[in-house]
């Protein structure tokens, strides 16, 4: 959450992430592991080869859709309609 929070200026500040871990990790996209970290249990989650996978499909269905979103915004049409 704070590498979300970070990378993103402040804009993703999420409550929590754990929801969204655990339908990734149903759908096989993640797996996770314990580790311990200065005398404390931690879990960790990493992509599955089927995640990995499906990141580069989303995030190239983003940048489509940015590009889309972005031509439509800079094409200077006027959105205000007439009074």
């Amino acid at each position: 959450m704070e590498v979300l929070r970070a990378g993103s200026g402040g804009m993703l500040d999420l409550p929590t992430v754990y929801p969204a871990l655990h339908r990734l990790e149903r759908a096989g996209l993640v797996k996770n592991s314990w580790s311990e970290a200065a005398g404390r249990r931690r879990r960790a989650y990493e992509l599955t080869a089927a995640g990995v996978k499906a990141l580069a499909e989303q995030r190239a269905r983003w940048r489509e859709f940015s590009k889309a979103v972005s031509a439509v915004l800079e094409s200077g049409v006027s959105w205000a309609t007439p009074a």
